[in-house]
């Protein structure tokens, strides 16, 4: 009988020729596609996004198919369905379009308190003015049950930004800071709300209202407030 050959080591078993999984190209195809995949999707939620401004809150999937030249076949590749893509929309009006308004008119520094509230609570005032349809979608989808919640996100970040200031103010002064929060979360929820029921009935002219809301929320803080420091 011939001899066995013996094996040291592990079981050889040939290689197929371009089998290998992860060779430089391949990771490279990975990398193409979640890349082509992930473009694609934020082309398609700025589809929705025109969608909710042309057709309002109600916006169809084939709205969103039309807008994007595509098949709501397409749509369903990249979402599950249509809540996932109503996140997305909801996202997408909360980094490109309300949060960098808000967050970065309380970032400058200006004057005095009056003029960094006045620019906050305008600036708000205005992103109801230019963007009805953006503004209604979002509240209408205010509170879904296991879904995102844009209005109460957006609230807490104005909120915690807001009460970061004054939190420092009160540092400064030498005085407890815990009630900064408190005061924060009532003068966003004041504006917010205020400024809901004015973009129903529309009472009196926008800056008459950023006027009456200023004046509001700088005669309470004025009171609880310690004066901003001499810079001079």
């Amino acid at each position: 009988m011939q001899p066995v050959a013996q094996v040291s080591g592990a079981s050889r078993v040939p290689q197929l020729a371009g089998a290998r999984p992860d060779t430089p190209s391949t990771d490279g195809r990975r990398a193409r596609w979640t890349e082509h995949r992930r473009a694609r999707r934020e082309e398609l939620v700025s589809a929705a996004v025109e969608a909710v401004r042309i057709a309002g809150p109600d916006f169809a999937v084939e709205d969103v198919a039309r807008g994007a030249g595509v098949s709501k076949t397409v749509i369903y590749r990249y979402f599950s369905d249509k809540d996932e893509l109503v996140d997305a929309v909801l996202e997408r009006i909360s980094s490109a379009i309300l949060l960098p308004r808000l967050l970065g008119e309380l970032a400058v520094d200006r004057a005095d308190d009056t003029a960094r509230l006045r620019a906050v609570v305008a600036a708000f005032v205005r992103l109801i003015e230019d963007e009805p349809a953006l503004y209604r979608f979002a509240y209408a989808h205010a509170g879904r049950s296991g879904r995102a919640d844009l209005v109460a996100a957006t609230e807490r970040e104005i909120a915690e930004a807001l009460g970061a200031l004054m939190a420092a103010r009160l540092a400064e002064a030498g005085r407890p800071t815990s009630p900064a929060m408190t005061w924060a979360y009532g003068v966003v929820g004041m504006v917010q709300l205020s400024a809901h029921w004015w973009s129903g009935t529309r009472s009196v002219p926008a800056s008459e209202l950023v006027d009456q809301l200023t004046a509001l929320a700088t005669g309470g803080l004025g009171t609880l407030l310690p004066p901003r420091p001499d810079r001079h």
